[in-house]
């Protein structure tokens, strides 16, 4: 277990097998490390932070720091980090606000460089996150999202599903599952996430249900209430579509807006 003279380690972490540790890395006690996790030069992993196996934080990295947030008043929280996830450079992620709340990140997250997760932050499996983007307190980000470079996402905001958002945008309302946010703007969908949709696995007659669940919100007459129940009553419980009508109905927030500009959401649905 190569670890560098300079890291500091509190004795009673608890290291897997074939933890690597570089130098002047930080390990505070009550952490626990993965089998084959490396941690990066000056990368710290704080107190009450348990990283699945195969991990890798890269130079600078710091995971498990108290939340940034006037609330917290010293309780024990935590950060919860799945299997084979990639920190890069200078990556900070807080633990939870409240007596036993959590911070999350699911298996295979890859967070790019100068990337900030707040408290109580819960992100599935295999979210990207480009450079310089933040997201405040208890956003929740669903599996296979993808967020651009320098976007910025208010608290209490839920990205759905394989949903991606472009560079630069600002995000204070839900965005729905499959949806792309419009890059440099605010809360303006430009249409449907096509590729990262086929890329997730979703069948041709799975991404023609989304494409109609999505003409009934944003390109019918209807309002949402009225859309919600219309996509409920034409497709069943563990479709694409049902996850998006049950997605916008738990919203409180309100769901992002579709942009003037959008293209046509039948475009690549082959």
């Amino acid at each position: 277990m190569p670890i560098h003279p300079t890291a500091l380690v509190h004795p009673n972490a608890r290291l897997g097998r074939d933890v690597t540790i570089g130098p002047q890395a930080i390990i505070e006690e009550h952490v626990e490390i993965g089998d084959g996790c490396v941690i990066g030069p000056r990368a710290s992993v704080l107190a009450y932070t348990t990283l699945g196996p195969g991990c890798r934080l890269h130079t600078g990295a710091v995971l498990g720091d108290i939340p940034q947030d006037l609330g917290f008043k010293g309780e024990r929280s935590y950060l919860r980090v799945g299997a084979g996830c990639i920190f890069r450079e200078y990556v900070t992620i807080h633990r939870g606000t409240g007596e036993e709340t959590e911070t999350v990140i699911g298996d295979h997250c890859f967070i790019m460089g100068s990337v900030h997760l707040a408290h109580n932050v819960h992100l599935g499996r295999q979210v990207i996150i480009a450079n310089a983007t933040l997201l405040a307190g208890h956003v929740e980000v669903g599996d296979r999202a993808f967020i651009s470079g320098a976007v910025v996402v208010h608290q209490f905001v839920r990205i759905g599903r394989v949903a991606m958002l472009g560079g630069a945008c600002a995000v204070g309302q839900d965005v729905p599952p499959f949806c792309t946010v419009e890059p440099m703007q605010g809360n303006l969908l430009s249409g449907l996430n096509v590729v990262g949709m086929k890329r997730a696995g979703l069948t041709l007659e799975q991404r023609a249900e989304v494409k109609d669940a999505f003409r009934l919100l944003y390109r019918s007459d209807l309002t949402v209430s009225e859309a919600v129940a219309r996509i409920r009553e034409r497709f069943p419980e563990g479709s694409p579509a049902r996850e998006m009508a049950d997605f916008v109905a738990a919203s409180k927030r309100g769901i992002c807006k579709l942009s003037r500009n959008a293209e046509s959401d039948d475009s690549g649905m082959e």
